[in-house]
């Protein structure tokens, strides 16, 4: 009588793993796949001293930077943990009412969310509680890199060393994994945020024009690329903002080569990362990942020539998983789904 009791209470909730990402979050049901994929930004109105929620997600980042005075949008993790307790869990509660699309939860699901290797046990204590609060029966955690790896379908079980750099948005993760745990893992708190911010701070020493973040992020995700293009050039790029010399707006032209430039210090800090971790591998798993080769997951593995930049800088072959955008998802789901993975979820 029990087992057909709780039966009846599964089927009204899935369980769900969620991709707490500093850029974007994205929520992966069981038997569904990925169902919610949204920047992770929320725009908060201040009516006569109230506050409330008044967009989440995709709507909320069209308000970054555009804002008027009573309205104000927020991210609220930095460098990959929380940095804004309450609203993260307004962003949460959110997007899991938005996956279930009806307002009640029949049965609270338990919810798997990665975070990064890096990161403490304060901050990862704010994480759980985030998601209990939203109305979790129960939380699992698993380790950034882990999920990124088995979300680009790497051997993770078997005794085989593997190295997987998952650049995000707000940190890298670089790891050797073996025997489904960690060997070896580093954490630079350098991503796509900085990428912008250099991009941001490059134009601004050079060419005395302001520019946003939003302005920054398009920049680096048309013509981002890692290292000089070949002719020295390559294309051209129209940049508007604000002048700081005159304090009106208007548009230049920078190329290419000038963005690889400015991002050659965050991808610097990035190689920095990937060389500490190979000199702390042990000799086996690096004679491994000698044949394997080193997996580049996250959104930074999107920009055009990292992988042979890497490639270049450790002298070790260089591949970009299938979908690097989704991976961390994809893999905390099958660690959720798949009793193969299950040893490598933590209660916290």
């Amino acid at each position: 009588m029990s087992s057909f009791f709780s039966n009846l209470f599964k089927f009204g909730s899935q369980n769900m793993a969620i991709d707490l990402g500093t850029a974007n979050t994205l929520v992966y049901v069981q038997d569904r796949g990925i169902v919610l994929n949204e920047p992770s930004v929320v725009a908060i109105e201040t009516l006569n001293g109230v506050k409330r929620v008044k967009a989440v997600g995709e709507d909320a980042k069209m308000m970054m930077g555009k804002t008027p005075d009573s309205i104000e949008a927020i991210r609220p993790l930095r460098d990959g943990v929380i940095a804004d307790i309450e609203i993260a869990e307004e962003m949460i509660k959110h997007f899991i009412r938005k996956v279930h699309n009806k307002r009640t939860l029949l049965r609270y699901p338990e919810i798997v969310i990665c975070v990064p290797s890096g990161s403490t046990s304060v901050e990862r204590r704010a994480i759980r509680d985030a998601a209990s609060n939203a109305g979790a029966s129960e939380v699992f955690l698993i380790l950034e890199p882990m999920a990124a790896a088995i979300g680009a379908d790497m051997p993770v079980t078997e005794p085989v060393g593997s190295m997987v750099v998952d650049i995000g948005g707000g940190t890298t993760e670089v790891a050797v994994l073996s025997l489904r745990g960690l060997a070896y893992t580093t954490s630079v708190r350098t991503g796509g945020d900085k990428m912008d911010e250099a991009i941001v701070s490059y134009v601004r020493r050079h060419h005395n024009l302001l520019i946003g973040d939003a302005t920054a992020e398009r920049i680096k995700k048309e013509y981002g690329i890692a290292t000089v293009p070949e002719d020295g050039v390559g294309e051209s790029i129209i940049i508007k903002g604000r002048d700081l010399v005159n304090g009106v707006p208007k548009e230049i032209t920078i190329n290419q080569a000038h963005i690889a430039e400015a991002l050659s210090e965050p991808i610097g800090a990035i190689v920095e990362g990937v060389r500490i971790a190979l000199e702390n591998t042990a000799p086996e798993l690096a004679a491994d990942i000698v044949d394997q080769g080193i997996v580049l997951t996250g959104g930074g593995a999107l920009i055009a020539g990292l992988d042979d930049h890497i490639k270049e800088e450790t002298g070790l072959p260089v591949s970009i998983a299938e979908d690097p955008l989704t991976c961390v998802a994809i893999g905390t789901g099958k660690a959720m789904e798949d009793p193969i993975y299950r040893g490598v979820l933590m209660t916290a």
